[in-house]
């Protein structure tokens, strides 16, 4: 007769006992909770990456200026206005103001008081121009002078070196002679040491080189404004006089065309503009190896000037300056107490920069407010017919008219099987061609870009760089997750690239996913724990089922390839029911990349449905068939419910590891880049997953930055859908 002889430890075998397993306890804690904190470093590293590369300053450059789209619509109503005379001479405007009693024009104070004999000078807004009121700003039409060179130029032809030093050493003592406004004593400052920077003179500072013109040889060539023709006149009649033997070359051809001259075709040594160069012109100086030093060297009051016969103005506002110039047909249009006679208008050509400065001042309007037949005009000028007919065919500009297209081939086009949305849409507002305007022609582009670690705590020298490398680009703070992020399509410029395609494609992606393996997961757990007996097929199958489990992604996807896109392709293309189209012919649709993500995840629903199901207890079904239920009925009323919350949770995981997956839908075809919302289980698509991945492997820094902001969009989506479903297993619960 046995005896049973098991031994529970007593006295001090008990204490080792429990101290054991108090040790052992303590230590599998403490793994547990450095495994959390672990867990919990590494996520906030993540985020902590993600946010720095989403957030940040950026210097954005311009390709086209706003401003000079303006500028170019605001002259061009100033040149093509009725009875209107331009002319690149100033001194033609002169003599044609002072013979005509009808007339107004306007250029540099030195030509009106070389002339005031002639000429009566009109007051702005009751300010008239003298050395106060154009130094404190007070007159509104006031401008300042500058000379451009570079420093390669500087080193190169003495002569032009030479030349600029002695500018600067007595401009102040001719400029007020010539008739405009010296620069302030800091300006002056500036403009030396800009030179002294330039030419290599090794001076302390605020000390200053009159360097010596006599016998200086050499040729060179001042180009530019006819506002500052004569202060170069000037200065060159003095310095041959103190014994400057080189041949100076002074061509009066307007600002523009002085810049160009520097810029683009390298005839001058050095430009003299009437105007600040504008970002384009810079741009076009550093494309050709220039990089231009700015001089100023005074201030010029630009002049408002009738005939001396004119009797009835004395002051104009900047309001009637805007009428007199572009709509006004008569004086009397402008104010009634004038005269019924026609303004004759005399103002200066085109590449003159008074025009500019002009039009920039008496007409300071924005890009965003002009009305919307301007900006379709502007897009007319600069884009090609090829891109604005594509435009017109997305959305029209007009509804009763095209800009682009051809009536009779838009109406075939519209006719035909597949209509462009162009057909049925509505035509564009303002907003919308301004926008259209900015990504075609204005086409901003970050040049350069900072982390938002870096934009905090290193501001300064990231200003200091950016004024360096990029002195024409602003300069600002961008989130590059935002509202319209979100709501664009995608785009080849990552300045105007979105999201919303991606969306879609990876909600239409996981909906079919879910709906087809779920069903089929726990259905495969149901018959696998309530009616599969213990045989060798059914212990086949659920050994292949753990092991897929683990399968690699990229294998599902091989599967994928194989079976949805090559076997089934009449039927995931759409074709067998008559709904495909030539795009999406080759199976690679939405049906494919959702069946192949549905069997990705179909082994870990199973499994974790059989847990949760085998995890109810048995007097549940005996309970139920007990009272005459049947198998079904006990599993569906009782077993299901209360295995739910559990089916869910594995549900959850399966979904999330979903929709975070690349490498399969990149073997069974989806596309890297797309401008086309899908709109059912047959079209072509994108996810978010693989819309990150194209970002991050291009070769430009701002696609990575955008790269984050859909990272944090991925995360945003997969956490919405998992609390849903969280809420909806919740729910259930309380229910059980």
């Amino acid at each position: 007769m046995s005896q049973n002889t098991t031994h529970y430890p007593e006295g001090e075998a008990l204490n080792k006992h429990v101290t054991g397993r108090h040790r052992r306890g303590t230590t599998w804690q403490l793994l547990f909770q450095i495994s959390t904190i672990i867990g919990i470093i590494a996520l906030i590293a993540l985020l902590y990456n993600i946010t720095n590369q989403a957030f940040g300053l950026v210097a954005i450059q311009n390709k086209v200026e706003p401003d000079s789209l303006v500028l170019a619509v605001e002259e061009e109503r100033l040149l093509t206005a009725g009875n209107t005379i331009t002319s690149e001479d100033d001194n033609e405007l002169v003599s044609g103001i002072a013979t005509d009693n009808s007339s107004i024009g306007f250029f540099g104070y030195a030509y009106f008081k070389e002339n005031s004999d002639q000429l009566k000078l009109l007051t702005v807004d009751g300010v008239e121009p003298t050395a106060e009121t154009v130094e404190s700003g007070e007159y509104p039409l006031a401008r300042p002078l500058y000379l451009y060179t570079t420093a390669d130029i500087l080193a190169e032809n003495q002569a032009a070196n030479i030349y600029l030093n002695y500018y600067l050493t007595h401009i102040n003592e001719e400029i007020e002679s010539v008739g405009y406004f010296p620069a302030s004593d800091a300006s002056l400052s500036e403009a030396r040491a800009a030179w002294i920077e330039a030419s290599g003179f090794d001076l302390q500072p605020g000390q200053w080189a009159n360097v010596n013109p006599e016998s200086i040889n050499g040729r060179f060539s001042v180009v530019g404004s006819s506002t500052i023709f004569p202060v170069n006149e000037r200065i060159a009649e003095r310095i041959t006089a103190d014994g400057f033997a080189a041949n100076i070359d002074l061509q009066s051809v307007g600002s523009t065309a002085g810049l160009r001259a520097f810029c683009e075709e390298g005839t001058a040594q050095i430009a003299a503009v009437s105007r600040p160069i504008t970002p384009g012109e810079y741009e076009v100086c550093r494309d050709n190896g220039l990089r231009p030093i700015e001089i100023r060297i005074g201030t010029d009051a630009l002049a408002v000037v009738t005939s001396k016969a004119n009797d009835f103005v004395d002051d104009v506002s900047l309001a009637q300056l805007r009428e007199i110039f572009t709509s006004a047909t008569s004086w009397s249009d402008v104010n009634a107490a004038w005269p019924d006679t026609a303004v004759d208008r005399y103002i200066p050509g085109a590449d003159s920069g008074t025009l500019d400065f002009f039009a920039e001042t008496v007409f300071p309007v924005e890009l965003a407010n002009l009305p919307k037949d301007t900006l379709v005009d502007i897009l007319t000028a600069n884009i090609s017919v090829g891109l604005g007919r594509r435009l017109e065919r997305e959305q029209r500009f007009y509804d009763d008219a095209f800009v682009f297209e051809d009536p009779a081939l838009f109406a075939e086009v519209c006719a035909g099987e597949d209509p462009p949305a162009g057909c049925a849409l509505s035509a564009r507002s303002q907003e919308n061609i301004y926008d259209l305007v900015v990504q075609e022609i204005v086409a901003p582009d970050v040049v350069a870009a900072w982390s938002l670690v870096d934009s905090i705590f290193a501001r300064s020298e990231i200003e200091a760089e950016a004024a360096s490398e990029h002195p024409n680009a602003d300069l600002s703070f961008r989130s590059w997750l935002t509202a319209d992020f979100i709501s664009s399509p995608q785009s080849s410029t990552p300045e105007f690239a979105g999201v919303r395609t991606a969306i879609f494609g990876s909600l239409w992606v996981v909906a079919i996913t879910i709906l087809f393996s779920f069903p089929i997961g726990v259905g495969a757990a149901i018959y696998l724990e309530e009616y599969a007996g213990d045989n060798f097929i059914n212990r086949t199958i659920q050994t292949n089922i753990n092991n897929l489990a683990g399968v690699p992604s990229i294998i599902y996807g091989m599967l994928g390839l194989a079976i949805f896109v090559r076997s089934l392709e009449p039927f995931t293309s759409g074709a067998m029911f008559g709904v495909g189209d030539a795009t999406t012919a080759n199976g690679r649709t939405i049906l494919s990349a959702g069946l192949t993500l549905g069997l990705l995840i179909l082994p870990v629903i199973i499994i974790a449905a059989q847990e949760a199901i085998r995890a109810v207890p048995n007097s549940l079904r005996q309970a139920g068939m007990a009272l005459g239920a049947t198998k079904w009925q006990t599993i569906w009323a009782h077993v299901l419910p209360s295995a739910l919350p559990g089916i869910l949770t594995g549900t959850i995981l399966a979904v999330s590891r979903a929709i975070g997956e690349t490498a399969p839908l990149v073997v069974v075809g989806a596309s890297t880049l797309i401008f086309v919302d899908p709109d059912g289980p047959f079209s072509k698509f994108t996810t978010l997953p693989i819309q990150i991945y194209q970002w991050t492997a291009r070769p430009q820094a701002e696609f990575r930055n955008i790269a984050a902001a859909a990272i944090l969009v991925l995360l945003v989506l997969l956490i919405s859908l998992n609390a849903s479903a969280i809420l909806l297993r919740n729910r259930y619960a309380r229910r059980a």
